[in-house]
């Protein structure tokens, strides 16, 4: 049975279009942050037992309603139609490297690309995934990026902290060494 409170995050839920912070929701239902994130859970646990076509969910430092993930198709088709707003290979492996090096400086992002990014941060910056976040302290003081809360919203991810380690898209050792050898006969 909901409460008066968690009908109220509900509600304040529904009007927003960003994640609501804990303690936000905590000082508007003059109650516990900890009492907000029980009560999200509740919520949650019950639109997970009703099969319902959304859920509450904690990203980006907060909670929000969404679609539910396996009805992903219907709402894509329904974001997409009319429109081919996607991203680009090239835009893909910047918004990569930007989250998994920031904070990082167009040089860098292009050093690691082996070609010139700037086009393509630019891209990025205005669809508001990455923004400038600091200036390197070296010579020159270059602009620093890092992914923004809606590149966090996208994903459906909390932190950066959640993104899958590196090492699960490395090849090991055996695999490089096994490569080198095949670029080395080649070579001959």
């Amino acid at each position: 049975m909901a409460t008066e409170e968690m009908r109220a995050i509900e509600a304040i839920l529904m009007q927003a279009t960003d994640p609501i912070e804990p303690n936000l929701l905590a000082q508007l239902l003059e109650v516990s942050p900890a009492r907000v994130e029980e009560m999200c859970n509740e919520l949650s646990a019950s639109y997970d037992a009703e099969d319902r076509g959304f859920v509450l969910v904690r990203v980006a430092g907060g909670y929000r309603f969404q679609s539910h993930p396996d009805l992903a198709a219907y709402v894509e088709r329904f974001v997409l139609e009319g429109q081919s707003a996607r991203l680009s290979a090239a835009a893909l492996e910047t918004m990569a490297i930007v989250a998994y090096k920031q904070p990082v400086s167009r040089a860098q992002v292009s050093a690691i690309r082996g070609v010139n990014a700037d086009a393509v941060m630019r891209t990025l910056q205005q669809r508001g995934y990455i923004d400038e976040v600091a200036r390197d302290p070296g010579p020159g003081q270059a602009v620093l990026y890092g992914t923004t809360t809606m590149f966090l919203e996208r994903l459906g991810i909390d932190s950066v902290d959640d993104l899958p380690p590196l090492g699960d898209f490395v090849p090991g050792p055996d695999v490089m060494e096994a490569i080198e050898r095949g670029l080395t006969a080649e070579a001959e």
